[in-house]
């Protein structure tokens, strides 16, 4: 078995050139990690098959027809990304005494924009039913993250959430460092960042999640 790795490093705009790439490269199949490579995958490619792991919201993000029957060439694992958040504040406003305002830290880019605009209405909703005052706060990479902590801190954020997002994730143990050094009780989306010391997490098992990708590989 030969593999092809190619990495965008978060740079969204690489990723189409780098499927091109693989699809001229005659690969048998493509794995893709999360929504934004397989996006650039299937634009590439309608004919070699596509195993994207770790999506958010495969139908949302125009990936597949449905779960039940995806048609075309992309198929994988999905964390349901919009679906749990609701799930996620209540947990945290039950652990956080008091808890009136709380900042959600997300990525404008993490998936299509229908995907996110389904994150974010889902995130404001579920904060209104439980009564919470919500700061959206953005980050479009790395280096935006001591003025995304520095604008929670300004508005007196008692608690954060981080929303779904390859790159979040990616950068967990930084995120979490932030969330200790300014005093602010987070959940977060998976088990990482509370194994780099997080406080609360809930979510799929993301390690599950890219193992069970490996069989649709084998199956193919």
């Amino acid at each position: 078995i030969a593999i092809e790795r190619r990495y965008g490093e978060w740079k969204l705009d690489r990723l189409p050139e780098l499927a091109a790439k693989l699809v001229w490269l005659e690969v048998d199949v493509i794995v893709a990690w999360s929504t934004p490579p397989a996006r650039a995958a299937k634009q590439a490619t309608s004919t070699i098959p596509i195993v994207a792991a770790v999506m958010a919201d495969p139908v949302g993000d125009e990936l597949v027809a449905s779960l039940a029957r995806p048609g075309g060439n992309v198929t994988g694992t999905t964390f349901l990304g919009p679906e749990l958040i609701a799930k996620r504040l209540g947990l945290l406003k039950e652990t956080v005494p008091g808890l009136s305002r709380v900042a959600a830290l997300w990525h404008p880019r993490a998936y299509g924009e229908q995907t996110m605009g389904v994150v974010l209405k889902e995130t404001e909703v579920a904060a209104r039913s439980l009564g919470l005052q919500l700061q959206l706060v953005q980050a479009f990479g790395p280096n935006d993250f001591d003025s995304a902590f520095s604008a929670m801190i300004r508005e007196r954020a008692g608690a954060l959430i981080v929303l779904p997002s390859p790159m979040l994730f990616t950068e967990h143990r930084r995120i979490v460092d932030l969330a200790v050094k300014n005093r602010l009780p987070a959940m977060y989306q998976a088990r990482e960042f509370v194994d780099a010391g997080g406080l609360m997490s809930y979510g799929a098992n993301l390690d599950d999640l890219f193992r069970r990708s490996a069989t649709y590989v084998d199956k193919i």
